[in-house]
């Protein structure tokens, strides 16, 4: 697929809505923490009491409101959300991938590692990231940003990451290994792929995997972790291949159900990655 090239403008305006809207999700979050949350479970069996999934009152909330912004701003864009129904995301022109909140499990139970996160996308290529974090580098809750092109920022500041050379071992973020003893890495598990998406750029992880994410959990992070300089692999049908779109497949025709293991990072430690994953 070719690729018209966005002007400057356009892209700075997406970039400075995203952020607005990461902001908006991130000061309702923070304004609802300590009270009792309306929570309930998109899937779940009373009688064994094994509920996943949790949808929490603050979601619903946040996604309503930056789809009303949206609806304002860019009337003629598509918009995909984990909460509600897509609005002309079909067309892969320009659509808004939301996720208000990433990591309600950890959201719901006090568990400070949650983000909300947001993406535009062009003709399915992410081009605009903007995630608020409830914990960063910084150690305090902000905003990485970035559109395509352009530099990787925490707060409007432009940031580099640089890791210490001292440190020998570094973190990986992982779902799941339990062999993770013997690996090149000491793992983590934060139960939010927005969460380590931002902590890859920011180089707070060397890599992170992640098995079957949706859109939404990983738009606005893949423009991060590519504007601070790392890789992005996707498996499909034929291996391990660079990302570049999300592109639909045989079983999916429609991109947005798109749903393929990515492995982001470094150059070596990604490849280190993927062998190990075969």
């Amino acid at each position: 697929m070719s690729y018209d090239p966005i002007p400057d403008d356009e892209l700075a305006e997406m970039e400075r809505t995203a952020i607005d809207l990461a902001r908006l999700a991130g000061a309702e979050i923070q304004n609802s923490l300590g009270r009792t949350l309306s929570v309930r479970y998109k899937s779940g069996d009373d009688d064994r009491a094994v509920y996943r999934d949790p949808v929490s009152e603050v979601d619903q909330r946040c996604e309503a409101l930056i789809r009303d912004r949206l609806a304002d701003l860019f009337p003629s864009h598509g918009i995909l959300g984990e909460e509600m129904d897509p609005k002309g995301a079909e067309s892969d022109e320009f659509v808004w991938a939301v996720d208000p909140i990433d990591g309600t499990a950890n959201f719901v139970n006090g568990f400070p590692l949650f983000a909300a996160c947001v993406g535009v996308l062009h003709r399915r290529r992410p081009i605009v990231g903007a995630i608020w974090c409830a914990a960063s580098h910084a150690l305090r809750p902000g905003i990485y940003h970035a559109a395509h092109g352009g530099p990787l920022c925490f707060e409007g500041e432009i940031i580099d990451p640089r890791g210490n050379p001292a440190v020998r071992r570094r973190l990986a973020g992982e779902p799941s290994w339990a062999d993770d003893v013997h690996g090149p890495w000491d793992v983590r598990k934060t139960g939010s792929a927005a969460i380590e998406c931002s902590f890859v750029a920011a180089g707070l992880l060397s890599v992170a995997r992640f098995e079957r994410p949706n859109v939404w959990d990983v738009a606005g992070g893949i423009v991060l972790v590519e504007a601070a300089g790392l890789e992005v692999h996707t498996r499909g049908p034929d291996g391990w291949t660079e990302f570049s779109t999300f592109e639909p497949t045989e079983t999916s025709p429609d991109f947005r159900h798109w749903r393929q293991a990515l492995v982001i990072g470094e150059p070596e430690a990604a490849s280190q990655m993927m062998a190990r994953l075969g």
